[in-house]
């Protein structure tokens, strides 16, 4: 397993990304984030990925089970350990090391 590349299950298949984006309706920055996250997305994972969108408007209680503190957040939550993103998503390469597609450092 590359260090910085996403973990391995043992299956020998590159994991599945299972990811939640909170949002707050419609408003500028939430759409911005799920453009920029469908975008990074197919880009990065072509074909291995889920997005789960949730508007807190329409249902906040759902923010207390990933302790959710601003909108919009991405959540990570496969493969493990659970990530969380805060923003617009619309630095790519934040975003990249957030996921663990990508260290710090640049290295995939």
């Amino acid at each position: 397993m590359d260090a910085y590349g996403p973990p391995d299950d043992g299956s020998g298949s590159p994991p599945m990304y299972e990811l939640r984006l909170y949002l707050a309706g419609h408003s500028p920055k939430s759409v911005r984030a799920v453009e920029n996250l469908r975008r990074t997305c197919e880009e990065y994972l072509p074909g291995r990925y889920r997005i789960e969108l949730v508007d807190l408007l329409e249902n906040p209680q759902l923010a207390r089970g990933d302790e959710i503190i601003a909108v919009p957040t991405l959540v990570r939550k496969l493969p493990e350990p659970v990530r969380k993103i805060i923003g617009d998503l619309s630095d790519t390469e934040k975003l990249l090391v957030g996921l663990q597609l990508r260290s710090a450092s640049g290295q995939t």
